[in-house]
């Protein structure tokens, strides 16, 4: 008990102190080993890379880096078709490539609440799929996703928290003021359960998405980590400024 109070504690204190640009940490959280990144939207130039001008996918953080400079901080940036494009609302430099679903589907994509990351002009938000073909935000980049984690402060409804599906998961969570974006992955197995509850409990975040379960991966040079795998669809990341190289 005292352990758990301690490791809240800290992603409190975290949570409440200024971000400096994409800071990563690992943590631990009821248990559980995470990698958490605090992107502060102001300052840091959080972006969306899919493909490059002739339509290839990016496909990993190594093409990515080759193409625009050395990368502070990439993650796999939301669900995917099996030709890497995006499965909902896909938003890139202002340009739609792909729209907004809002019905129910197979997958975690369609179980719904799921919602949209958008990033505007000094600001991130996660918001509610519904919410956001009600009241559309001026996004420079968006990815849709699904399920959400957290909404409005609560956990999302179909979440079980004696549920035996448990893998490596990532996803985003967002300050009500926009100021905050905080991406985290499991470093172990965990459930939507245990997940969702870092981001609420742990981060004290009101609202969260998933962005996947099967490729999550994380480029944080700063720890000396960049994972590999299968080709990746949509790509969150921040371009070094000290080397940026377009």
């Amino acid at each position: 008990m005292i352990r758990a109070l301690c490791t809240l504690a800290l992603l409190t204190v975290a949570a409440a102190s200024p971000a400096r640009a994409v800071d990563c940490a690992p943590a631990r959280f009821e248990g559980r080993a995470y990698t958490i990144c605090e992107i502060a939207p102001a300052t840091d130039d959080l972006r969306l890379f899919r493909a490059d001008a002739a339509g290839r996918p990016w496909g990993s953080f190594a093409a990515l880096e080759s193409a625009v400079g050395p990368l502070a901080f990439a993650m796999n940036g939301g669900m995917y078709h099996e030709d890497r494009t995006p499965v909902g609302l896909y938003v890139e430099d202002g340009h739609e490539e792909m729209r907004l679903i809002t019905s129910a589907g197979p997958g975690n994509f369609g179980m719904l609440p799921n919602g949209v990351f958008c990033i505007g002009t000094g600001r991130a938000d996660v918001v509610e799929t519904l919410d956001f073909a009600a009241r559309p935000r001026d996004c420079r980049f968006a990815t849709q996703s699904g399920p959400m984690l957290v909404i409005d402060g609560a956990l999302h409804p179909r979440f079980l928290p004696d549920s035996d599906s448990r893998n490596i998961r990532n996803g985003v969570g967002t300050s009500a003021d926009g100021r905050r974006a905080v991406l985290a992955i499991s470093d172990e197995a965990v459930t939507f359960h245990e997940f969702a509850r870092l981001f609420q409990i742990g981060l004290g975040l009101p609202q969260a998405l998933y962005l996947d379960g099967r490729v999550s991966r994380l480029h944080a040079p700063a720890l000396g980590r960049s994972d590999g795998g299968p080709r990746m669809g949509p790509i969150l990341a921040v371009v070094d400024p000290a080397g940026a190289g377009g």
